[in-house]
C-alpha cells in the first residue's frame, strides 16, 4: 500500500513542527503474532530457520523487547512447543493461541485481550516473520501515538506501508470483532483517521513468506 492509500506523516512534523500538539504519556503494549503455520516457506517452520546464528522469531521480538514498550506478548500456536525454547529466556509472555488454524484474526484477539489484561492505551502488533525492523522505527510509532498523531498507526518506509502497526484502545473492541485470516487492516484506512509513519527503514516491509526472502536477508 502506497501514501496515496494513506496519508503519510513525516518525523519531524509532530518533533520539530509541533503540528499535533504536546507529547503525552501512554502505556502501550507490544503484541508479536508467532502462530501460524507458515505453509509458504516449505517444511521447515519458517519461525525456526536460522538468521545469522538466530532463529528468525528471536530477531523479530527483540526489537519490541529493547524498545519501550511497556511489555511485550508473543502469541504462539502452531508448533507452540518449538517455538517456545527459541524466546523463552527473554523478558516476555508467552500465550497459546489454540485456534491458530482458522486464522490470524484469532491471535490478533489473544493480543487485544493481552493488552487489556496489562491496562495499555493502546498495542502494537508486530510480526513474528519480520526479522528486520529497526528498534528506533517501534520506538517511532510509540512517539507519534504519544503525539497524537492518530489513534491508527502503520510503520511505511519511502511511503509505502508495512508494519508494526498500533491502535488505541478505542479500537480493541473492534480488532476482537475480527474474523479470518486479517489482521487489523480494515481499520487501517483514512476514514478511520489512520496515518502511516515514514520512518525511513526496509525493515518494515520485509517478511519472509518463502525460503528465498530469508536468503535475501542473508
Amino acid at each position: 500500500m502506497t501514501a496515496e492509500d494513506l496519508p503519510t506523516v513525516a518525523p519531524e512534523s509532530f518533533r520539530e513542527r509541533g503540528e499535533f500538539g504536546d507529547r503525552t504519556a501512554k502505556r502501550t503494549w507490544g503484541v508479536v503474532l508467532a502462530a501460524g503455520e507458515s505453509s509458504r516457506f516449505g517444511e521447515e517452520n519458517k519461525l525456526l530457520a536460522d538468521l545469522d546464528g538466530v532463529p528468525l522469531v528471536r530477531r523479530a521480538v527483540a526489537p519490541l523487547v529493547e524498545s519501550s514498550l511497556d511489555g511485550v506478548t508473543v502469541v504462539v500456536g502452531h508448533e507452540r512447543d518449538r517455538i517456545r525454547p527459541a524466546i523463552d529466556d527473554l523478558p516476555v509472555e508467552i500465550r497459546t493461541n489454540s485456534a491458530y488454524e482458522t486464522g490470524q484474526s484469532t491471535s490478533v484477539r489473544e493480543g487485544v485481550r493481552a493488552a487489556r489484561d496489562h491496562d495499555a492505551d493502546g498495542v502494537l502488533f508486530a510480526l513474528g516473520d519480520m526479522p528486520a525492523v529497526d528498534v528506533a522505527s517501534m520506538d517511532l510509532l510509540l512517539e507519534a501515538y504519544e503525539y497524537g498523531v492518530a489513534d491508527a498507526l502503520a510503520a511505511a518506509c519511502d511511503g509505502q506501508r508495512g508494519n508494526p502497526v498500533l491502535f488505541d484502545q478505542r479500537f480493541f473492541d473492534r480488532l476482537a470483532d475480527v474474523e479470518g485470516d486479517v489482521g487489523g487492516r480494515e481499520l487501517l484506512t483514512d476514514r478511520h483517521g489512520a496515518r502511516a509513519v515514514e520512518t525511513g527503514d526496509p525493515g518494515v516491509l520485509r517478511d519472509v513468506d518463502r525460503a528465498s526472502d530469508l536468503e535475501d536477508l542473508r
